[in-house]
């Protein structure tokens, strides 16, 4: 049975995907549920493991959810999964005790950027600015829920998102992909391809059911790349030059039961990259991200033990490697790269997932209705996604470029030479002016002009002088007010992420869970 179609274009009926994890089973379930008629064949290999440590999730994925019909309820115990409302930077622009900051996924209390930062400078000069002009960081201080059990499922007082454990997620989308959605599931290896004379895919190829013919194929398969780079030979454009992390040190550690768990994801910041720290209900996933020419790997795994307290090969401790950098191209032919085979950036700010969501919006709302307008389609996904890239890639550095430590890694961030043109613009104009909507070309920015003020100044990028005679602070400055009273009022309402979870879990029936 299919819930939640829209209609949209009903060209290519056979929807072939290669590749599970996350990115397979997103696509195959949010593909099913908006395409009517479509069939989807997801072709997974059953040796190859998913890479399981994306584990943060931006605002979208409660929509994704939605639209593919999962109750939230049940995908919170089905994954593990907590909540998650912006992320707290530790360390980043001294090092020294007390530097931390927010960035929440709540927006300021005013909109009007240049009266925000007046009525801040005015009213309240002593607080960090996340603070000021939001009530989320109380919130997160607190280890509070963003909503209450009674409120409508994906609804919440706060704006938030999730941390999960991503292997249970596939588990989950893969259950009900298959059961629910009428997803073909074949577990087998993909040994090649059969192409027609002008390049188009015809069929994938697999060792025990023989081709699999298909009139759109998705290429799933992570870093190897199989249809997009390894078919199409698409080249990775590397973007070490600006983002110097390669490698990850990961570990799950155990959690006392009724033991807080955090609302944010922690980012730490060491002298050659930075540690992440996520809270489950049971466990917390810990990495120590690094870039190769600064530490070795010996130096890493002592930087996170130190982090711990405790060794982190005792915890089964995986190293991870990587280059950031994505395709040239992102959808070539018949044929669109989702997830990991289309690129990967280091894991600040949880770019991951939320780029398979965006690859699939684009797809669903511009589905192609006939081969013939493939290729139009391609070529407007092409330049959205290297529009999106692009500004991730310069937020991201955004967060090194402000800091003040003075270790070497941190010293070669700083290099101008290593800062994208439009960065370094930017940077030069808010000098003068906050980040603001018109700095940004598109209508629907991957971040907005909030998430930069957030950082500019969480990281005592010196705010602007007061602006023009005409910029009106009153009303921002009471917005803020208003935002503190709410802040107050919150606080004395919402559970703890703990006590939500703990009674999420205790309500749901061990076997709806075990067959969702």
């Amino acid at each position: 049975m299919r819930t939640g179609q829209a209609q949209v274009g009903e060209g290519a009926t056979r929807i072939v995907i290669a590749g599970g994890g996350t990115a397979g089973w997103l696509s195959a379930c949010l593909l099913a549920a908006r395409v009517p008629g479509a069939t989807i064949t997801l072709v997974e290999s059953p040796d190859v493991p998913t890479i399981g440590v994306g584990e943060g999730t931006w605002p979208t994925m409660r929509r994704t959810l939605q639209r593919i019909g999962i109750d939230e309820a049940a995908f919170l115990t089905a994954c593990d999964a907590a909540f998650k409302q912006g992320s707290r930077f530790v360390g980043w622009t001294t090092g020294l005790p007390g530097d931390a900051y927010y960035h929440p996924f709540t927006p300021p209390a005013d909109s009007d950027a240049r009266a925000l930062v007046r009525g801040w400078q005015q009213a309240l000069p002593d607080q960090p600015f996340a603070s000021a002009v939001s009530v989320q960081p109380r919130i997160c201080d607190l280890n509070l829920a963003p909503r209450q059990r009674a409120m409508a499922g994906y609804g919440g007082a706060l704006n938030y998102a999730y941390h999960l454990d991503a292997a249970k997620l596939a588990a989950l989308l893969a259950r009900h992909g298959v059961d629910r959605l009428g997803v073909r599931h074949v577990r087998d290896h993909i040994t090649g391809v059969d192409a027609a004379p002008d390049g188009d895919l015809r069929a994938l190829r697999t060792r025990d059911h023989g081709a699999i013919p298909g009139d759109l194929f998705l290429d799933c398969t992570g870093h190897a790349a199989l249809l997009i780079g390894g078919q199409f030979d698409v080249p990775l454009i590397d973007r070490s030059d600006v983002l110097f992390n390669d490698r990850a040190l990961a570990v799950q550690v155990p959690v006392a039961p009724g033991s807080p768990i955090a609302s944010q994801t922690d980012a730490t910041a060491h002298r050659a990259g930075w540690i992440w720290d996520i809270g489950l209900p049971t466990r917390r996933g810990v990495g120590c991200v690094y870039a190769s020419a600064f530490m070795d790997d010996d130096a890493a795994a002592e930087t996170l033990a130190a982090y711990l307290g405790r060794d982190p090969a005792e915890l089964g401790a995986r190293r991870l490697t990587f280059r950031s950098g994505h395709r040239a191209r992102f959808w070539e032919r018949n044929c669109v790269a989702i997830g990991l085979s289309a690129g990967f950036l280091e894991p600040l700010e949880a770019s991951a997932i939320v780029l398979i969501e965006l690859a699939l919006d684009a797809l669903v709302a511009n589905f192609p209705a006939e081969r013939g307008v493939m290729d139009i389609q391609a070529r407007r996904f092409n330049a959205l996604f290297r529009y999106r890239w692009d500004r991730i890639v310069e937020f991201l550095k955004l967060h090194y470029v402000l800091s003040q430590r003075d270790d070497p890694y941190w010293r070669a961030h700083r290099d101008p030479a290593s800062i994208p043109d439009r960065l370094a613009e930017l940077l030069t104009l808010w000098r003068h002016q906050p980040p603001a909507a018109t700095d940004f070309d598109a209508v629907d920015e991957i971040f907005p002009a909030a998430s930069y003020q957030y950082v500019l100044y969480g990281m005592g990028h010196a705010a602007p002088p007061a602006g023009p005679v005409g910029v009106d602070a009153d009303g921002a400055i009471r917005a803020m007010a208003q935002a503190s009273q709410r802040a107050r009022a919150l606080a004395a309402s919402l559970p703890t992420n703990r006590a939500y979870l703990d009674a999420l879990r205790a309500a749901a029936p061990r076997t709806a869970m075990e067959t969702l």
